[in-house]
């Protein structure tokens, strides 16, 4: 048992043993950051976007700077002998989350894909009888929960027909009438977790978040800690703790520990796994911790199909509170059928009934179940999933340190030309350079005269260049005094009480750009992206780009 000093030092972002999300690096944090200072050697800052140094020399410092980064080149292999897709588009895929099921080089006719098709069956009977599906669905359960580092024995798991929809199925059928709080802990605007909320509140729960302070986006542990403790009876069943351990958008890492407490003062707690990294679940801390309920999403090919499922996952222990669930029919719940499966008509009856809809439509003149090749005796092969599996937890985790911590680096090595105050073209949104920082950077651009240029044009601009961002917006900010938060471009709410002067909480929202990179990502995704950024350097940057589309298409293009 961790004494409360030590737990109250992880709370605030120190690194005591067993509070880091990554295993323990290869060397010391200052050494790390004095070589990502290092890795744009000669130059520091760069004013125009010519005079960056070229892709070869690039990664020739980048090397220099992470000599271990040679030890990831099994990546590489894989990259270019399962996915020839993201070389032959020459595109850079940065806005991917959640985990790759299968690979190109095992694509149909090789691989097992699969349909979807709604259910109509309510949660409660969901885990108390299963249902009827194919070998195919029980494989792939098996190799998921394998993959996720869960216990058959310990949880069940549904298929839903994504994120979304798992978090709206829990929402619906938790019992909120009884546990009437829910508690988010997200420094971002998310479709899954406001589909909860809003669920949540039609039922009268109370609903709060945690709140992040400015511009790091650390947790703003006093307040979280005073909702968090319980001053009533630790047996009393508090609600929902909702609880992602690391921001999709900027990157931030929370300690588990948050969990561990908030199971200790009455609440049961949802982690949001969906934004973990490959192998993630593997960490110390996960590995040794238990949540009620886990969420994650997978998509079928990574940069070429983002079709796939969600998962929900429910401690069997507490499977009793869905017991006492009035819904007939819950919403979401999926079966994935083998794609072209001729059986396929059958089981939509069993499974759909009358009022579903289905996402397929099926030609009963297709080839027969085992010349898919999924005979019941065969082992499910999910490229995407062997090859984290083949390549661990510690090289993964080391790899996408070192490429992400080199594109906060170079976005902020990239300064306008003639300012005075040597003006940023690029401002960071959470965690900047850290050796236990996450996979996804959020930024923004500036121009010339310090105003915000607006995501959607760059995101549009970069998508004409090959290269995919994500858009999102920050919420629930604690500004400091003093700070002025219009600097940031942000949008605020009318506060029609008068009494949230400081613009804080849910009132402020702040547009970003965000890139996240995985083990599939290598130094020419980032550079780049970085190549890309550097050409708003260039004042006429953005109208050159207008006229040049106008010229080529003869009409007007909005970007």
């Amino acid at each position: 048992m961790q004494s409360p000093c030590l737990r109250e030092a992880c709370l605030h972002g120190c690194f005591p043993p067993f509070s880091s999300h990554l295993p323990l690096p290869p060397q010391p944090r200052c050494e790390f950051e004095a070589a990502t200072a290092s890795s744009l050697h000669p130059q520091a800052q760069f004013t125009n976007h010519e005079s960056l140094p070229p892709l070869a020399d690039s990664f020739s410092n980048f090397n220099k700077a992470y000599p271990q980064y040679s030890q990831t080149r099994k990546a590489d292999q894989i990259r270019a002998q399962e996915y020839p897709h993201l070389s032959l588009s020459n595109h850079v895929c940065l806005d991917y989350i959640g985990q790759g099921l299968f690979s190109s080089s095992s694509s149909p006719p090789n691989s097992q894909f699969f349909d979807v098709v709604y259910k109509s069956v309510s949660l409660n009977s969901q885990l108390l009888y299963g249902g009827e599906e194919f070998e195919f669905e029980t494989q792939l359960r098996k190799r998921i929960m394998s993959f996720m580092n869960v216990s058959e024995d310990d949880y069940f798991m549904v298929f839903t027909a994504n994120k979304t929809s798992a978090f709206k199925l829990l929402a619906e059928n938790y019992p909120f009438h009884t546990n009437k709080n829910l508690l988010t802990v997200y420094d971002c605007e998310s479709e899954a977790v406001e589909e909860m909320i809003e669920s949540a509140s039609k039922r009268g729960t109370r609903v709060r978040s945690a709140e992040f302070l400015w511009p790091g986006l650390r947790i703003h542990t006093r307040k979280l800690k005073r909702i968090v403790v319980s001053r009533t009876s630790k047996r009393t069943t508090r609600g929902l703790f909702v609880f992602p351990q690391q921001s999709s958008l900027t990157g931030a890492r929370y300690s588990y520990l948050w969990m561990s407490i908030a199971q200790e003062n009455g609440w049961h707690v949802l982690l949001d796994a969906s934004a973990l990294g490959a192998k993630d679940m593997e960490t110390l801390g996960l590995s040794l911790f238990h949540p009620d309920f886990l969420i994650c999403s997978f998509y079928k090919i990574f940069g070429e199909n983002p079709s796939g499922c969600g998962c929900l996952f429910i401690k069997k222990s507490i499977a009793s509170l869905f017991n006492k669930s009035s819904i007939e029919t819950s919403r979401g719940i999926v079966s994935l059928v083998p794609e072209q499966a001729p059986e396929f008509d059958l089981l939509k009856q069993d499974l759909a009934g009358p009022s579903s809809v289905s996402e397929i439509e099926l030609d009963e003149s297709q080839s027969p179940r085992n010349e898919m090749g999924i005979p019941g005796s065969s082992d499910l092969e999910c490229g995407g999933l062997d090859h984290a599996d083949s390549l661990g937890l510690i090289l993964i985790s080391s790899r996408v340190r070192y490429l992400v911590n080199w594109l906060v680096n170079a976005l902020m090595s990239l300064h306008h030309p003639n300012s005075e105050n040597g003006l940023l073209l690029v401002r960071i949104y959470g965690p900047k350079v850290r050796i236990d920082r996450g996979p996804a950077v959020a930024f923004n651009l500036f121009d010339w005269k310090g105003e915000k240029i607006d995501p959607k044009i760059v995101q549009k601009l970069a998508d004409r260049n090959n290269i995919s961002l994500s858009c999102g917006s920050l919420r629930h900010i604690w500004f400091s005094d003093g700070y002025r938060y219009e600097d940031e471009g942000s949008t605020v709410e009318e506060d029609r009480s008068g009494a949230n002067k400081r613009k804080e909480n849910s009132h402020c929202r702040v547009d970003v750009l965000s890139a996240s990179s995985s083990f599939l990502t290598n130094f020419e995704d980032v550079y780049r992206l970085w190549a890309f950024v550097s050409r708003f350097l260039d004042a006429d940057f953005v109208e050159k780009e207008r006229w040049r589309y106008r010229a080529l298409n003869q009409t007007i293009v909005e970007v």
